[in-house]
């Protein structure tokens, strides 16, 4: 008995994941002291993660018009939504709003310098209201809603959205069956390590992740899609688990 309760304490205490940060067993979080490590570590662990938001900012391009309101839910410390906004630096009317659930993301976003049209809110994705808007921006968000909650976001940004407008969605996708997720997995595994991290941070990182992440395949994402009234829907961008959607109203 002594012997199982030891290995139950060790299994319970914080362990590396890379980059200064340590986690339990399904105890992700982005508050705390995450904030300072967050975009080293989000960079390190998501493939493309800069050429997705130079990509989102090109495609805005065909949805941003003068007195466009846009948002980013699920902004984190902003960086993403002062990219877009300085894109659109002739457009100073535009309203770019970023949403987010963690305080220490929201403080840490409005302490950096950002446009005078730019604004961080602390409030719940999943209830905060959405005004009329051209172009809605979820980038590796989506994935951290609890499954049972997902359908109603979706359906609320659609309902929100303007005709003709973008909801741009990127996200890290399962497989469609168990040997190409084995496929992935593997792929995604090797890719970390040649970021640096080890194969027990590796391993540490997804045993924090459990409950907290929850990732749809590419068609059950499109179902979401679909099911709240998108029709024209593509991928904009692929690498093996991770995807990027573009879903026009």
């Amino acid at each position: 008995m002594k012997s199982i309760r030891k290995e139950f304490e060790v299994a319970t205490v914080p362990r590396e994941v890379g980059d200064g940060i340590a986690v339990s067993p399904t105890g992700w979080t982005f508050g705390g002291s995450m904030v300072e490590h967050f975009e080293s570590h989000i960079r390190s662990s998501v493939p493309l993660y800069d050429v997705g938001h130079d990509l989102i900012c090109e495609v805005s391009d065909f949805f941003v018009q003068e007195e466009s309101v846009c948002y980013e839910l699920g902004t984190s410390v902003g960086t993403l939504l002062r990219k877009l906004a300085q894109r659109h630096s002739a457009k100073p009317r535009v309203r770019w709003v970023g949403i987010d659930t963690v305080p220490e993301m929201v403080e840490k976003a409005r302490s950096l310098p950002s446009p005078a049209n730019v604004s961080f809110v602390l409030d719940d994705i999943n209830t905060t209201p959405l005004e009329a808007s051209d172009l809605i921006v979820c980038y590796y968000v989506v994935q951290f809603v609890p499954p049972h909650r997902r359908q109603q976001l979706i359906d609320r940004i659609y309902e929100s959205l303007r005709w003709g407008g973008a909801f741009i969605c990127f996200e890290k996708v399962r497989a469609c069956d168990a040997r190409f997720q084995d496929y992935m997995t593997q792929v995604y595994h090797e890719w970390k390590m040649h970021q640096g991290y080890s194969a027990a941070e590796i391993m540490n990182k997804a045993s924090s992740l459990k409950s907290k992440l929850e990732p749809f395949s590419t068609q059950g994402n499109i179902d979401l899609f679909r099911r709240a009234g998108f029709v024209d829907i593509m991928t904009i961008q692929k690498w093996v688990s991770f995807e990027g959607f573009l879903c026009v109203k």
